[in-house]
């Protein structure tokens, strides 16, 4: 008999054999309550404080609303959307963050973790000093370092030309901020040279974490440097070396500080960000910028899930990813 029941329904079987799901002991109950009474409040003001701005900027991007003009405010649905998808400037500015993002995270990586690695194996004596040295860079507030930056490489009182016109293609009237190229590489340098710290930072945590057995048994075994660090430190990096790529990939395509003091936006280096606050800020069109930033928010979203499924780690699981 309960072979036919289970032969007509497909599945019975495995429900049957499924353990009971355990019962939560009184502890247990009362510990996942005290949980949730402690979580929910600051669960509750991060929602509303995320939350609410990003509904309220997608609510407007769907108005023809100027502010200057409150009563002449229009439902026009995705209008919006259709005028900046059509229009050059969005996908300009996109490709110039996207290039000014990918350079960064490629080049701090590298350096990243050249520096991870100095910092791992140096003497415990150094090792605190050393480590001091490098994050101070990302100490200094972006604003405080980007006007440095642009001091530094301005033709009228920057000290560049000067010192180093005696390589080629740099001499003493050189204006790095009248091109778009030489803009966009002060602006990727000024952003490498505070951000590198923070994934050094990441990757010598994950380094910590590689198991040194492993690293042992297979320098017994002959392994070379470069085998070493292809078929054991890296794998079991994976994780760490997902987060530094995906904090600062987010960080790098919402870029604003650098460019805006630098440049302003000009000689085709504005990105993204920058269209937005020229959009609502400048111009006070509401609902034209709320859309520029819905569309920033989107890009963001389509990062996270390419570097989650690029990388397959699982945070919850164990070291190393699956």
């Amino acid at each position: 008999m309960s072979t036919s029941v289970e032969a007509a329904v497909p599945g019975a079987a495995a429900r049957a054999k499924a353990p009971a799901k355990a019962r939560l002991s009184d502890r247990a109950r009362a510990e996942r309550r005290l949980g949730f009474l402690l979580a929910g409040p600051a669960f509750i003001i991060m929602l509303a404080v995320t939350a609410y701005p990003i509904l309220l900027a997608l609510w407007e991007s769907l108005f023809s609303y100027r502010l200057t003009a409150p009563a002449d405010r229009e439902f026009i649905g995705l209008g919006n959307y259709g005028v900046i998808l059509t229009d050059g400037l969005f996908w300009r500015d996109l490709g110039v963050t996207l290039l000014i993002t990918v350079v960064t995270v490629v080049v701090e990586l590298i350096l990243g973790f050249a520096l991870a690695l100095v910092m791992n194996s140096a003497l415990k004596t150094v090792r605190g000093w050393l480590r001091t040295a490098i994050l101070v860079p990302y100490g200094i507030i972006t604003v405080v370092s980007a006007f440095a930056w642009f001091y530094a490489f301005d033709i009228n009182s920057g000290y560049i030309n000067h010192w180093f016109s005696w390589v080629p293609g740099i001499s003493t009237d050189l204006n790095w901020f009248a091109d778009t190229w030489t803009a966009l590489f002060v602006i990727m340098a000024s952003e490498i040279w505070k951000t590198t710290p923070f994934i050094s930072l990441l990757l010598l945590a994950g380094l910590a974490q590689v198991p040194g057995e492993l690293t042992e048994a297979a320098e017994v075994d002959g392994a070379t440097w470069w085998q070493r660090m292809q078929r054991v430190i890296i794998p079991n990096m994976k994780a760490a070396i997902m987060v530094a790529v995906l904090f600062r990939a987010l960080d790098a395509f919402r870029i604003f500080d650098n460019v805006y003091i630098m440049t302003g936006g000009a000689y085709g280096t504005e990105v993204l960000s920058l269209l937005a606050y020229r959009t609502s800020i400048t111009r006070l069109e509401i609902g034209m910028g709320s859309a520029v930033s819905v569309l920033l928010f989107v890009c963001v979203i389509i990062i996270c899930f390419i570097a989650i499924k690029l990388f397959k780690v699982d945070l919850t699981g164990a070291r190393g990813g699956n």
